[in-house]
């Protein structure tokens, strides 16, 4: 068991920077709207600027979370338990993200609900 919560904090790390790096391009793209919704002459600086704050929005709301899945995968390799307990959290809203985040949380909450990896984090229930 030790060594899938070794691999799952590694996807945990490699989910999280490539959410990041998505965030960080998709934030260029929003960088790009607000430019053409303060150049743009006529009815389509609106539209720009809608087009600049949905793409901004996305863009924290992807590198926050990437940010903080790399934040849980560090600790989850040393076996903290407020990890696990950060990891089970994520690994339940990674259910919602298809196709890559629903077998990721699938995977980490088989891994960290698992009797003998809750035995790695020292809990241990009756």
């Amino acid at each position: 068991m030790t060594t899938h919560v070794d691999f799952v904090a590694i996807l945990f790390i490699v989910w999280g920077a490539l959410t990041a790096l998505v965030g960080v391009s998709t934030l260029a793209l929003g960088v790009g709207a607000v430019s053409l919704a303060t150049s743009a002459t006529s009815g389509r600086h609106v539209a720009a600027g809608l087009t600049a704050a949905v793409f901004i929005t996305l863009a924290v709301i992807a590198i926050v979370w990437g940010v903080g899945h790399v934040c849980i995968g560090i600790p989850l390799r040393k076996r903290s338990p407020r990890a696990r307990l950060l990891a089970i959290l994520a690994g339940s809203i990674d259910l919602l993200l298809l196709p890559v985040g629903t077998p990721l949380g699938i995977y980490a909450l088989w891994v960290l609900l698992n009797e003998r990896g809750k035995a790695l984090f020292g809990v241990r229930y009756s």
